[in-house]
């Protein structure tokens, strides 16, 4: 049963219990059921400040997912001065190497999505599905792209003993002799591992892989004769193209590269549809807002207009690209599949 009273001014509500007909709810109830919406309120409105608050509020953590001095700690580092001065926040690189990248990639899809840690990743984010066996993030699900910010073109580059100067003449000796032409790279699984397989597997030719700990090993047994053919960063190797220790063949990207300019492509030199093109790009944790997503767009795309950065680039064999975070979004999910085949064909995996 409910009675209404008038007690000093306040109207309040007493509620019997219908046996003993005590009261269980009293006056000072209601005063603390208006205390607990007031610290609500108060609640609700300190996280609409956070909210409001301008980004960035701190400073920004860079991971990198490789170890310091590599291609992809140079552009972070790089694109990180850029941001520094332009978003009026620190920019740290964080190089957190381990399991070709995986180490660093995880960081990144683990951590706060304010906008506040992002990640350079490289293409070999995109064939990592295919190659290990278990990941412990969704490629597809747990990171959102900002930005493409780099690609460096890549050539197939040969020891002079190699009785090949161009692709076809290439193609045609993998066909007559099965296995013959060793190929080196930095590792099982790397990027030139994958677009020399790729080659492979839309050729449909035989070549033997001889992985190396590192692209500089690699190199140095190329040198020495140990191995005749090696897809290679053009960076490395135009100081040894000029000597004539070393002869290219094409380059594997989808254009010329400017530090070659008279090297054909792949396709130029009469095998359609191969581009190998090594790409760089920022991401974020999943749930990070579309606004800093956006913010983080526009701060990147300018710096990549920068004409001292494109020098600065263009000096480390790199070329700018940029782009809106859905472009490097569509080029990362077309990028899967592609090397599920490419894997599953080679028959590689990594633990």
């Amino acid at each position: 049963m409910t009675r209404d009273f008038s007690t000093g001014g306040l109207h309040a509500a007493f509620v019997y219990n219908q046996i003993s007909f005590e009261p269980i709810c009293e006056v000072n109830s209601v005063k603390r059921i208006f205390q607990a919406f007031a610290a609500t309120a108060a609640l609700f409105a300190a996280m609409a400040s956070a909210q409001t608050q301008p980004y960035p509020a701190k400073p920004i953590r860079l991971i990198v997912p490789f170890a310091p001095g590599g291609g992809t700690d140079i552009i972070a580092r790089l694109i990180g001065t850029d941001l520094t001065e332009s978003m009026g926040q620190a920019v740290v690189i964080d190089n957190r190497g381990g399991s070709g990248g995986v180490v660093g990639i995880n960081l990144m899809a683990k951590a706060d999505p304010d906008g506040h840690t992002i990640g350079l990743c490289s293409l070999g984010f995109s064939y990592a599905p295919a190659v290990y066996a278990r990941l412990p993030y969704d490629t597809e699900k747990d990171l959102a792209p900002i930005a493409q910010v780099a690609s460096q073109p890549f050539v197939f580059t040969a020891h002079p003993s190699l009785a090949a100067t161009n692709m076809k003449e290439l193609i045609a000796l993998a066909k007559a002799k099965p296995g013959a032409i060793h190929f080196g790279s930095g590792g099982a699984g790397g990027a030139a591992h994958l677009g020399t397989e790729l080659l492979k597997h839309m050729m449909n030719i035989d070549m033997t892989h001889v992985p190396y700990k590192g692209t500089g090993p690699a190199l140095t047994a190329m040198l020495g004769g140990e191995i005749q053919l090696q897809l290679i960063g053009a960076s490395s190797v135009v100081p040894l193209l000029k000597t004539g220790r070393l002869r290219v063949l094409a380059v594997a990207g989808g254009k010329r590269s400017p530090a070659l300019p008279d090297a054909p492509t792949v396709i130029e030199s009469g095998i359609p549809g191969y581009v190998f093109d090594v790409w760089y790009g920022l991401l974020a944790p999943a749930k990070t807002p579309r606004a800093v997503i956006g913010k983080l767009n526009t701060e990147i795309n300018k710096s990549l207009k920068n004409p001292s950065l494109i020098q600065r680039f263009a000096a480390a064999g790199l070329d700018t690209a940029g782009g809106t975070p859905e472009a490097f979004d569509k080029l990362i999910r077309s990028e899967i599949p592609k090397w599920r085949k490419v894997v599953a064909a080679a028959n590689i995996k990594v633990e």
